[in-house]
């Protein structure tokens, strides 16, 4: 039996989107007192098998994460479309991207809050494991995502 509940209540990572990664990581840099961190880029479509609304996507980041105790704060730089946070970026500018939760049985977590009617909209593969992104502005007021490391 499919358990009705996310299975967990710990957030992991809050995500801004942002136009230029360098610039926001040197000032939260600044005002958290850390080193900047690396920036990353995800994985090409061949790798990470992305996909935004049901269809195969492009869509790439750069990403950068301050480790903050229980909680990441990434930043997140569209450089390929169609993605959620080029809509996000285009929509509202800098803005709170995302919510994430670190979960177990994905298949089975994608049925639950599609079944709550907070659709998938965004998911892919990365090292070690998979995200997938759900619109929960309306019911929630935030976009939520799952993150699944194996």
């Amino acid at each position: 039996m499919t358990e009705q509940i996310l299975g967990t209540t710990t957030i992991t990572q809050v995500a801004i989107v942002v136009k230029d990664i360098e610039a926001k990581a040197q000032a939260w840099a600044e005002v958290l007192g850390l080193p900047v961190p690396e920036i990353i880029i995800t994985d090409t479509y061949e790798r990470a098998q992305t996909e935004y609304e049901g269809r195969p996507s492009e869509a790439r980041a750069k990403l950068a994460f301050f480790h903050l105790g229980q909680i990441d704060l990434e930043l997140v730089e569209p450089i390929g479309e169609p993605s959620t946070w080029k809509d996000q970026l285009d929509e509202h500018g800098d803005s709170l991207h995302h919510i994430a939760f670190e979960i177990k049985g994905m298949p089975e977590k994608v049925a639950f809050l599609n079944a709550k009617g907070i659709p998938l909209v965004q998911r892919g593969e990365y090292t070690g494991g998979r995200y997938a992104y759900f619109d929960g502005n309306t019911q929630l007021g935030a976009i939520v995502e799952l993150l699944e490391n194996d």
